[in-house]
């Protein structure tokens, strides 16, 4: 109990102040290429085929996954001496899950994107920004670059640190590495265009299956650090609530609204969502407000949420050997 307490305090603690090692040694990266291989090898059949195939990708990517954690915990636990074994625990259990999570990632990019808005070279802000979100960034105006910055770290908040928090106080390291291998197969294969609409639409489910809970709780707790950061926490809440449901995604909507509320603005993509009830002009202040809630809402879901998991879990167990 108190291990699993200590691993996720550890792991936040690393990343807030080092980050993410190269890609080159991401497990994230290792497990985006064992994807991008299977996706390779379904994609030369019929359309049955390839959403039968879309299915094999996920359960072999988190079967492959979730047994090396597996292997690696044991491997862990047959130390002989008890304190060596709990010390090697804690310190590799913290090490893997902040490899799950990014807030210094997150903000390394976003403020990278500030700093050539700064020096109103908008072409490498374009270029910045393509590393975070989806859309075609090669015709955005400094406007719509901040909105994009805002509304990507809205969306990661979840994608990148609540829910593999959330799923590491259920179901240990394993939990937040499955969930990390499905939500990185929605990011390369998830899409409905005419490439991926068959091989990718299993992982998009599961992403959303996986992210609904998550979404909706780190909302909540964006509102909470509003209050603490003295933001507009009322109208937080409100937009949340009426907006929160507005995106194709069944969970995106609910962090975007907080922090639209939140920073007084609004989210617009025509045909698509409207968000919020402020002004549709963005400032670089807003960006830098974003990450602040970013940061005090992941330490708010862990305290309020990952840990009180951990401790109703523990003497759930406790309760049912007793």
């Amino acid at each position: 109990m108190f291990e699993s307490i200590l691993i996720v305090f550890l792991a936040l603690g690393i990343d807030f102040f080092f980050g993410d090692p190269k890609n080159k040694f991401h497990p994230t990266s290792w497990v985006g290429s064992l994807i991008a291989c299977l996706t390779t090898l379904s994609k030369k059949y019929c359309t049955n085929f390839e959403k039968l195939n879309g299915i094999f990708i996920i359960l072999i990517t988190t079967t492959i996954v979730f047994l090396s954690i597996i292997l690696l915990e044991v491997s862990i636990d047959i130390i002989p001496d008890v304190y060596v074994s709990l010390t090697v625990a804690i310190i590799t259990g913290a090490l893997l899950l902040k490899l799950t999570i990014a807030i210094k990632g997150m903000e390394k990019h976003a403020m990278a994107v500030v700093h050539y808005l700064e020096q109103d070279d908008i072409s490498s802000a374009r270029s910045n920004l393509s590393m975070i979100v989806k859309r075609n960034t090669s015709n955005l105006d400094k406007n719509h670059i901040v909105s994009g910055v805002i509304e990507s770290i809205s969306e990661n908040t979840v994608d990148g640190i609540t829910a593999p928090l959330f799923y590491f106080g259920l179901f240990g390291i394993p939990g937040a590495f499955v969930y990390r291998a499905i939500n990185t197969a929605d990011s390369m294969i998830g899409y409905k265009t005419n490439i991926f609409k068959n091989l990718g639409w299993f992982a998009a489910n599961c992403d959303k299956f996986a992210n609904y809970v998550p979404a909706r709780i780190t909302g909540l707790m964006m509102v909470l650090s509003s209050i603490i950061l003295k933001n507009n926490w009322k109208k937080s809440y409100e937009i949340m609530i009426r907006d929160g449901t507005k995106t194709e995604s069944p969970n995106a909507g609910y962090p975007m609204a907080a922090i639209a509320g939140a920073l007084n603005t609004k989210f617009e993509k025509i045909g698509h969502y409207s968000l919020g009830d402020g002004d549709i002009s963005f400032s670089i202040d807003q960006i830098k407000s974003a990450l602040s809630i970013m940061k005090v809402t992941s330490i708010l879901f862990t305290v309020m949420i990952v840990t009180p998991s951990i401790l109703f879990l523990s003497y759930l167990g406790w309760w049912l050997h007793a």
